[in-house]
């Protein structure tokens, strides 16, 4: 709970460390990786730190946490910090490392607010910090506590390694020791850590596209970034019989567990924890409708095509809309839009895809009457709508 003391400072400051934030995380992100440079070593993503892709996000964060500490101080963000503490549970994140964090980023707040920050100032933002890392720090317990092991990483052999689309590839993964494998829920995504040609290990987060259930398989579908560091790695150098590093299965985007109306929207790439989703469905035998929506540039680039079309068929009550933007007869010429649909009031929906689209979908939606808590979002990379990024 904010305090009564420092909710006046919070308010009166938050424009001000809000305008400021943009060079205060880049301050502390330098601060920290020159005192602990093993933290990029398998944790923080370089590419991410690279584009600022990260620095948005952790400004955004903070301020966002903050923003609903002033609108309700005795209530916890737990939406938002659920999203969060999946992902670090995901990397492996420790509750000492919270120490580590506050002292550089602390450091970089003086040192970019020195001309207004007074002791009052930075001991309400420490309340502030405390309040959103102690928050984490409990759930990411509970999430590590009902893994089926204590380990992070866990050696995955690859068994299958096959094209999925333009510039996609499906991972088919079994364990190469006797770790206990913690079972999935639809939706759910697992970290994979490489080695890189210069020797540092890189983590990325990619949602798991069929079998979730299975104790034995781990499968999951990416998309080349060329100018990333970890999906070229797995496109061009991992091959079959090659051992990689997997985490347990994290994330709180899931397919709920009603009998109630579900409808997947996605775009591109972003079909992967919808895919997730309907293998299941249709391998359970679940009586419920059902409605995809894709948008794709063709129908080349649809990376699990085969898959989610044969478990739409499979699935009774289950229906399959597509756009592309490259024309095909038979299929909804552009990009996707919900105007004409009948879509279920109840319906529980899941959207994926480029950041954009998914504000667009979400928009639609809640104009065509779908509660906004009934509306789920996954974002790859850093969460910058949860960060603010409106």
């Amino acid at each position: 709970m904010l305090s009564e003391k420092s909710r006046p400072l919070i308010e009166a400051t938050l424009p001000l460390v809000g305008s400021r934030l943009g060079a205060i995380t880049p301050n502390f992100y330098a601060r920290m990786f020159a005192a602990h440079p093993e933290l990029l070593d398998g944790l923080f993503s370089r590419a991410n730190q690279n584009n600022g892709e990260q620095q948005k996000a952790l400004a955004g964060s903070i301020a966002g946490f903050a923003s609903a500490l002033v609108a309700n101080p005795d209530i916890i963000p737990e939406q938002m910090l659920s999203r969060i503490a999946h992902k670090h549970t995901s990397l492996g994140i420790t509750e000492d490392q919270y120490q580590i964090v506050y002292k550089y980023l602390f450091e970089a707040i003086a040192e970019e607010l020195a001309d207004v920050i007074t002791a009052e100032i930075a001991e309400a933002w420490t309340e502030v910090y405390w309040l959103m890392a102690n928050a984490l720090v409990k759930i990411e317990k509970g999430l590590y506590a009902i893994q089926a092991n204590d380990r992070m990483w866990m050696p995955w052999t690859v068994v299958e390694k096959n094209p999925a689309g333009t510039d996609c590839m499906t991972f088919v993964l079994e364990p190469a020791d006797d770790t206990p494998v913690t079972t999935a829920r639809p939706g759910q995504f697992v970290s994979v850590r490489v080695a890189l040609p210069d020797g540092l290990r890189q983590c990325r987060q990619y949602s798991l596209s069929a079998d979730v259930e299975s104790t034995t398989r781990r499968v999951f579908t990416t998309k080349r970034d060329d100018g990333g560091e970890v999906s070229p790695v797995l496109h061009r150098n991992i091959e079959v019989g090659d051992v990689v590093e997997l985490s347990n299965p994290y994330g709180d985007v899931t397919l709920d567990d009603g009998d109630g109306p579900v409808v997947f929207a996605t775009a591109g790439i972003g079909c992967t924890p919808s895919a997730s989703a309907l293998r299941s469905l249709a391998s359970n035998g679940v009586d419920r409708e059902v409605l995809v929506l894709h948008a794709e540039k063709n129908l080349e680039a649809w990376a699990l095509r085969e898959q989610m079309t044969a478990d739409v068929a499979a699935i009774d009550g289950a229906n399959l809309t597509l756009w592309l933007e490259e024309p095909t007869d038979g299929f909804n010429k552009g990009f996707m839009t919900l105007e004409g649909l009948d879509i279920p009031a109840d319906a529980s929906m899941y959207v994926c895809g480029p950041l954009p689209f998914m504000k667009a979908i979400r928009n639609q939606a809640i104009d065509a009457g779908i509660p906004a808590t009934k509306i789920h979002y996954e974002v790859f990379g850093p969460d910058l709508w949860l960060a603010g990024a409106n």
